[in-house]
């Protein structure tokens, strides 16, 4: 299956179809940043939703920093603008970053087939010549009902208890941070013990855009052999990528552990490990 729309592919649906367009442009460090974007240019009809205050849920002593928001409440506000399950969705953010696959995964966890991300997204937008608008759609609200994937979500426990012959656990973030040699945002530094670490940045080509299904396919070589595999970072965000490039390449039993690193170091008997594995 396809995840992946380029901008010139989604200029001429816009000319004739009725398409949901998401920008979700954010920054860790600064959230409000993407919607400070967004009021100074989008894309034409595309509405704005916020990394924390939309596709995140309350960050509490554990399940990490960016926990899954709730779904009723997620479910009424993609509703609100315009999405049900027949409804073609693209999200972009600025580039080909972590934000348009967290927000692709969310609905996609809610069993919505029909989802893609921009490739190259607002910047790839501009550099195609395609029109920026300042102006903000009207609604046209519709009823989603979410049908939920929970097969694809792992808690702390699930990935305490999995089966190491088996499941393969993945740290999508930068190897420094993996290693423990840097830590931006976190009381401690390192990974998971077991993890094994996949840059999200690497499903990405030399151009900023996609890598093909064969090139991805030869990226995640090593894992061809695995019954399940774990998907984690941070905090849920940059894992995300990794989850769609890992469906590109034809894994399928795939999962995201929302929690992810911000979780785990949350519980402070849990062991942290600074060396490759």
């Amino acid at each position: 299956m396809n995840y992946v729309m380029t901008a010139e592919t989604l200029q001429k649906k816009l000319q004739t179809e009725r398409i949901a367009v998401i920008d979700v442009r954010s920054n860790l460090q600064n959230p409000d940043l993407g919607h400070d974007a967004y009021n100074e240019g989008h894309i034409p009809g595309a509405f704005f939703l916020h990394l924390e205050k939309d596709l995140s849920g309350e960050v509490k002593k554990h399940g990490g920093n960016h926990p899954l928001p709730d779904v009723s409440q997620l479910a009424a506000k993609f509703g609100a603008i315009g999405i049900d399950h027949r409804t073609t969705v693209i999200f972009y953010d600025d580039g080909n970053d972590m934000f348009a696959a967290r927000a692709w995964w969310l609905l996609y966890y809610m069993g919505h087939e029909e989802a893609y991300v921009l490739d190259g997204g607002f910047n790839a937008w501009k550099e195609a010549g395609c029109e920026i608008t300042k102006a903000v759609p009207k609604r046209r609200s519709k009823q989603f009902m979410p049908r939920l994937r929970r097969e694809d979500v792992v808690d702390i426990d699930g990935v305490k208890h999995r089966d190491p012959k088996r499941s393969v656990l993945i740290d999508s973030r930068a190897k420094e941070r993996y290693l423990g040699k840097t830590e931006p945002l976190y009381d401690k530094a390192g990974h998971i013990p077991g993890a094994k670490n996949y840059f999200y940045k690497d499903v990405f080509d030399a151009d900023g855009k996609w890598k093909s299904d064969i090139l991805l396919q030869e990226r995640f070589e090593q894992l061809r052999n695995a019954d399940e595999i774990i998907v984690s970072c941070g905090s849920g965000i940059s894992a995300c990528p990794n989850i769609i490039a890992l469906k590109m390449a034809g894994y399928e039993n795939v999962k995201l552990y929302p929690g992810s690193f911000s979780d785990w170091i949350s519980y402070e008997e849990n062991p942290v490990e600074t060396s490759e594995e």
